[in-house]
């Protein structure tokens, strides 16, 4: 009986790449996964590292922004609030990546991937205040955090865990490139990324220990057209605590193929047989 020796290197790979795409976001102010604004664009570098043509481990580093605006809104008691915001975002992130089917450079030249991991990512959400200036919403405590009189609100942190997971589509150019694209979703462990989650609170109290600006920022309704000329009461819902927030990211990503633990022209002259 014969045996055939078995290409270990060959399986193996390094990809490092750029990505570029579009970004947005679901949350207290736009609930709808795709909606028809709101897409900034985001770019990202990325490296993988495959121990066989079907899984790997991926690292990544990526900035967007995402945005959004109750006066867009098909709500109306949303477009009443009149809330908006934006905010820069920088993440890294580590995933598992699996191709489903097994691509490698004398193999399968196409296949559909799915990938699950971690991230930890750094926002600072802001909005225009009634001057049309850029304001930063964490230090006015908006719904009262940080507060001695709300102890239960404490001051959000700007640098927080997600846990990304998605899929696409890989297609092997040549025998040194490799073409993604993919859809990747973000469910963060914060509910703060737009800087509205719970309720109201006393305005004249915000006012007093934060500034007017503070108050301003917190209730918007007044400059919403057709305002009723009421403003909230202590308590008045003005997001949903029950959910956190998510970003997600559209993206197309080029990558370099390059064998492990050697060099592109080495990978393309390799005269590994394959046996299947």
């Amino acid at each position: 009986m014969l045996s055939a020796p078995i290409c270990v290197e060959a399986q193996e790979h390094h990809e490092i790449g750029l990505s570029v795409g579009v970004a947005n976001y679901y949350g207290d102010l736009q609930q709808q996964w795709f909606p028809s604004y709101g897409y900034k664009p985001m770019v990202g570098l990325i490296y993988k590292y495959f121990m066989s043509p079907h899984v790997g481990l991926r690292f990544g580093a990526s900035y967007a922004t995402v945005t959004a605006a109750d006066s867009l809104s098909n709500i109306p008691a949303n477009v009443a609030r009149n809330l908006s915001f934006a905010t820069h975002i920088f993440e890294v992130h580590g995933a598992l990546e699996i191709n489903l089917l097994p691509i490698e450079v004398n193999r399968m030249k196409v296949t559909p991937y799915i990938f699950g991991g971690i991230s930890v990512f750094y926002f600072n959400p802001y909005a225009q205040d009634p001057q049309g200036d850029n304001v930063y919403l964490r230090p006015l405590s908006t719904e009262g955090e940080g507060l001695p009189m709300y102890p239960d609100r404490k001051e959000y942190s700007l640098v927080n865990a997600a846990f990304p997971f998605g899929g696409g589509l890989k297609f092997f150019i040549g025998k040194t490139l490799m073409l993604t694209t993919e859809l990747g979703f973000r469910y963060t462990n914060t509910d703060y990324l737009d800087d509205v989650s719970k309720s109201y609170v006393n305005l004249d109290t915000l006012q007093a220990y934060k500034g007017k600006l503070a108050a301003q920022m917190s209730y918007r309704g007044n400059t919403a057209p057709g305002w009723d000329g009421n403003y909230p009461h202590y308590g008045t819902q003005r997001g949903d605590n029950k959910s956190n927030d998510w970003y997600w990211f559209g993206n197309i990503t080029v990558t370099v193929y390059f064998r492990a633990f050697g060099n592109v022209s080495e990978y393309i002259k390799t005269r590994c047989p394959k046996f299947y």
